[in-house]
């Protein structure tokens, strides 16, 4: 069970990433973290090129993650836009 979780994060974190490379985002990463914590998999990170695109860009990976049974646990930056976080559960 633990596996088929991971491989699900993975596939969000992937996912995530490609979305924000779609939307013109730059120096997209996606970091495997498991071995450095157990609070989280992934980290996606990310460059745009206005708070308008980050927020646009979070907004379409939040539904993603809905529609693939991650919700977001939390949000933080999104108001500002010049950094967003999600963290998915």
């Amino acid at each position: 069970m633990i596996r088929k979780l991971n491989s699900k994060a993975k596939a969000l974190a992937v996912a995530a990433a490609k979305l924000a490379g779609e939307r013109h985002c730059t120096d997209v990463v996606v970091l495997d973290v498991r071995k450095a914590t157990d609070i989280t998999d992934y980290f996606v990170i990310a460059t745009g090129t206005s708070d308008r695109q980050m927020r646009s860009v979070a907004d379409e990976i939040n539904e993603y993650g809905k529609k693939h049974g991650f919700p977001v646990f939390g949000k933080a930056g999104y108001e500002q836009g010049s950094w967003v976080l999600l963290d998915f559960v």
